[in-house]
């Protein structure tokens, strides 16, 4: 029987965040590692891949060792939410044992597909927004938080292509998911701009349309531009550059409409040295402090 992580009257409104200040984090990737251990910079918090993290080797007891200093969310990229196959039970086991293991302030996932017959494909794919797809992701988001026995936070995707028969807009079909399983939502500010700048949408209706109290976690990252023959301009969600100007504004709406949100600055691609990224953070904290000044560190503490 799933666990119920639906609030109940007498509880808080808002996701639990656990241990992840309201401050802005940085995404940490093997080539930091050593900077991170060496320096111990000022960060407020880390995210990682999970996957990177569940076999044995180096990787898992370096982040042992940086887990001791700064609080660590898991973000995942291979549960395939989206798969009508269900969840890969033998996969979940290694997640799980990763959330033991490192004690995670927030767990997240993606609102995608990325597994058929077994078979895992390379990218986070988009899923077909209807009735049908939004039950096999509540099953699977149910699935996934009994096994953990925690709530989970799931992340709007980056798109290029609709499908031709979903009947669902993407914040209501996000908005359902988590009233429904009670998780919570991972907003991807960049994500929302490269879709609605891609599909034409609104991205201000985007955010006014996530229930705020469900969100507790926004990503901010770097995209391209790829400029196609009829002369429009394709936004690509790259994770390879800093943080665009409109999407530095459009965070500030969605601070402005979610309160202080713990912040990931991701780079993932062309990934440049710790400082560059520190920086990413500063700013991204700058605007945290604007919009609701005194409130970050009262969350923290």
């Amino acid at each position: 029987m799933p666990v119920d992580f639906r609030p109940t009257a007498a509880a808080s409104p808002r996701v639990r965040r656990g241990s992840i200040p309201a401050a802005a984090g940085i995404g940490l990737r093997f080539p930091h590692h050593r900077a991170v251990l060496d320096t111990r910079p000022d960060v407020a918090w880390f995210e990682v891949h999970t996957e990177n993290y569940m076999g044995g080797g180096k990787a898992p007891a370096l982040l042992d060792a940086v887990r001791q200093d700064y609080p660590l969310s898991l973000h995942g990229v291979g549960l395939s939410l989206g798969s009508v196959d269900g969840i890969d039970d033998a996969h979940l086991e290694r997640v799980a044992l990763a959330v033991e293991r490192f004690e995670p302030g927030l767990i997240s996932e993606h609102l995608s597909w990325s597994v058929v017959d077994g078979t895992y494909l390379a990218d986070l794919l988009p899923l077909p927004l209807t009735e049908e797809a939004l039950e096999v992701v509540c099953r699977n988001v149910d699935r996934v938080q009994s096994r953990l026995r925690r709530q989970i936070l799931v992340e709007n995707p980056s798109s290029y292509l609709r499908f031709a028969h979903s009947s669902i807009p993407e914040w209501e079909f996000l908005a359902a998911v988590a009233t429904r399983t009670g998780c919570g939502i991972l907003c991807d500010v960049n994500n929302v701009y490269v879709s609605a700048w891609n599909h034409g949408w609104d991205a201000l209706a985007y955010l006014a349309a996530l229930p705020a109290s469900l969100v507790g976690e926004i990503h901010l990252a770097g995209h391209a531009e790829r400029p196609l023959d009829d002369g429009h301009i394709l936004r690509i969600d790259d994770h390879g550059s800093r943080v665009a100007p409109a999407v530095w504004s459009l965070y500030s709406v969605a601070l402005e409409r979610f309160g202080p949100v713990p912040t990931l600055i991701e780079w993932d691609t062309d990934i440049p040295a710790l400082d560059a990224l520190q920086d990413e953070a500063a700013q991204a904290q700058a605007h945290l402090d604007h919009v609701h000044p005194n409130e970050s560190d009262a969350l923290a503490a």
